[in-house]
């Protein structure tokens, strides 16, 4: 291969400083001849052993993953009209060939030769698992369909890709394109001085060149860096209700509009899983998970909705009390909801969640991170910034290495919010996993870790909110997942191969230290006044832990809810669409009345146009593993360090190192003795009572 373009060397990092568009599709257009040449003389002489069919094909695969992996990433966080365009343009050609690959017969008919005959027995579990995930992918991916079937397959798979991608830009456009100007005090009463000073960054990033956080002119927008503490502390009911209109009804209108897409996407996969011989497409996505089938997803809603229904609406009720006794007569609505509660938190607890903010320096809140990663695992955690280019001045390079001082993985973090070019939310993916090869060479794990959190400002570091600390220690969960793999097979190591619910295990499992007393100690240091956490604040704090524990756990339910719905018992086409069946499933899960301008559906990327389709239960699923894990640490003393190291590094040895080369069920008894309780999260939030 070329040396000259840097998305081909894929033995490297990437070489970010030097990647631009214009390397793109050169790359990937030689990537796939190649590719394509490799594959077909696979085909001609493959043998079902694990080198004359597993290894071949890995290899043919490498060099795609690698560059596509890198140009979708750029995709995503450096979303300039250049990126987007190549990216688009592109896709087609990627998934043809993926298409061309999953649906080899050749390859597929190698792979249950050697799963039926007398070498499976001499294959490692690691080895067997792959072969069996490879064997479902591609059963999944039409190759035993006859060829007028899989030729619609194929169709049906270009246009979900696509409709998808589309759905996702519409998204980010229509955020990116309201904003809510305030030009007097009046307008920004009871916004504290941190979103004073963001809301003035945004307005001179607009052309307000003269804005200043005590005069103004601010800027909200509908990225959560603003949207969310502005619903929580404008005292502007009028503004608040705007800003809440706009946020959910986002994408539904206009060129950006989503509307049409949902219908287009759910048909699709409908299509798809009768194509496989499936009923519903939520059958086709539970075969890879944990979850043995609908039912059981079904049960564990329920179970979570008794329980939560009931304690939400006496929820409810005390914050319509609260409000009506501090000024507000009518009937609370859905923009007052985040106001009300963090006045009535603040009245019960004594604190709001700005006052918490100056405690939580950026720079201070990462190495405490950095400090439990150590006490927990066992691993040291260095900058590393010199020796990898960056695709923005604000990301960072760390190395990772272990107990003896031996480097054994890396990661780049990307903290801030960018609401221009970077899409919204946060999130782990790859850069490369852990690879021992065939000449005995290890090619280190190393990930991506990525939050839009608030910006420096001031001259001062990022001072995050507790909700933002929360969301960089779930995103380091996946992190650890990714580069604590001691598992030598690239499609098993790290998060690779891991069931889909069982996934967010050890993100949230991280949360939980963020309560931890000596954890949030060291890395809280007053900006001002350098003090950690009073005593009495931490209280409160973790007091505060399960305040409306309820209403969230139902609104978390009526997205998992909808989503099975959607893709399960919903028939696209039909003589209800899809927004109808949001607000009939709604009535089960909301207690206020869903407005007639709510369109959620348009902004639910995490289904449309992400890996959640049918999955979105996924985080109740993991969180029921999660808080039953974390009982493990409680039990054994969680302020004891000898304890929390010994069970820290067992831990690290099953759920972190295993990854995908077991099932999570094995994982998780190896680490707890026992299968799950399910109603371990129920005692997490405070909705039951510990035995």
């Amino acid at each position: 291969m070329s040396i000259q373009n840097p998305l081909l060397q894929y033995r490297d990092l990437p070489q970010f400083d030097a990647i631009t568009p214009d390397h793109a599709q050169p790359a990937i257009e030689q990537i796939l001849a190649e590719a394509e040449t490799a594959f077909t003389e696979l085909e001609a002489c493959i043998t079902p052993t694990w080198e004359g069919c597993m290894l071949p094909l890995r290899k043919t695969e490498e060099p795609l993953d690698f560059a596509w992996g890198i140009i979708s990433h750029l995709h995503s966080v450096m979303n300039t009209p250049a990126w987007r365009e190549v990216h688009d343009t592109l896709q087609p050609t990627v998934i043809e060939f993926s298409l061309r690959a999953s649906q080899s017969e050749p390859v597929f008919n190698a792979m249950k030769s050697l799963h039926d005959g007398a070498e499976w027995a001499t294959l490692t579990e690691t080895q067997q698992r792959i072969v069996d995930s490879a064997l479902r992918s591609a059963k999944l991916a039409g190759v035993g369909l006859p060829d007028d079937k899989r030729n619609r397959f194929n169709d049906l798979k270009r246009e979900l890709a696509t409709v998808s991608t589309q759905f996702s830009n519409n998204l980010l456009d229509a955020t990116k394109a309201f904003s809510l100007e305030l030009t007097t005090r009046e307008d920004v009463t009871g916004l504290p001085q941190p979103l004073l000073i963001a809301a003035s960054e945004c307005a001179k990033q607009r052309g307000h060149d003269d804005s200043t956080a005590s005069e103004g002119p601010w800027t909200i927008t509908l990225e959560m860096p603003l949207f969310g503490p502005f619903m929580q502390y404008s005292a502007r009911r009028d503004h608040r209700e705007t800003l809440y209109r706009a946020f959910i009804s986002r994408a539904s209108s206009g060129e950006t509009d989503n509307t049409p897409l949902i219908e287009d996407i759910l048909s699709r996969r409908q299509e798809v899983a009768s194509l496989l011989g499936y009923a519903t497409h939520a059958e086709v996505s539970l075969t890879a998970k944990m979850a043995e089938n609908v039912d059981a997803v079904d049960t564990l809603i329920e179970r979570l909705r008794t329980v939560a229904l009931p304690v939400a609406k006496q929820e409810l009720e005390a914050l319509q009390r609260f409000a009506s006794t501090h000024g507000q007569t009518d009937s609370i609505m859905n923009w007052d909801v985040g106001y009300w509660s963090e006045k009535m938190k603040e009245a019960q607890f004594g604190f709001n969640a700005e006052d918490l903010r100056p405690y939580f320096q950026f720079p201070r809140v990462l190495d405490g991170l950095f400090t439990l990663a150590q006490q927990l695992f066992g691993i040291t955690i260095t900058p590393a910034d010199e020796t990898a280019s960056v695709w923005h001045d604000d990301v960072r390079y760390f190395r990772v290495a272990n107990e003896k001082g031996t480097e054994i993985a890396s990661f780049y973090l990307d903290p801030y919010s960018r609401p221009e070019t970077k899409r919204g939310g946060a999130w782990m993916d790859s850069v490369r996993p852990r690879y021992q090869r065939p000449d005995g060479s290890l090619t280190l794990p190393a990930a991506y870790l990525v939050c839009n959190q608030t910006l420096p400002a001031d001259g001062k570091p990022s001072l995050m909110t507790f909700d933002e600390v929360t969301t960089l220690f779930h995103e380091f969960g996946h992190g650890l997942q990714h580069i604590l793999t001691t598992v030598d097979e690239p499609e098993a190591a790290g998060v690779c191969n891991v069931e889909w619910d069982a996934v967010e295990l050890p993100s949230q499992f991280m949360e939980n230290w963020c309560y931890h007393k000596s954890t949030i100690m060291s890395m809280s240091c007053h900006i001002d006044s350098g003090n950690t956490l009073s005593d009495d604040l931490y209280d409160k704090v973790c007091k505060a832990r399960t305040f409306r524990a309820a209403s969230f756990t139902l609104r978390q339910l009526l997205f998992t809810a909808l989503d099975m719905e959607l893709h399960h018992r919903y028939i696209p086409g039909g003589s209800k669409t899809a927004e109808s069946i949001k607000r009939d499933i709604g009535k089960a899960y909301t207690l206020l009345p869903i407005i007639e301008s709510d369109r959620f559906l348009c902004g639910f990327a995490h289904i449309f146009a992400g890996g959640y389709a049918a999955g979105y239960y996924s985080y109740k699923w993991a969180e029921v593993l999660s808080a039953d894990a974390f009982e493990a640490f409680i039990e054994a003393g969680v302020d004891s360090p000898e304890e929390t190291a010994t069970l820290g590094r067992k831990f690290r040895d099953t759920v972190l190192a295993r990854g995908g080369a077991q099932h999570p069920m094995e994982v998780f008894k190896a680490f707890r003795g026992r299968a799950p309780d399910p109603d371990a999260l129920l005692r997490h939030d405070g909705l039951l009572k510990s035995s």
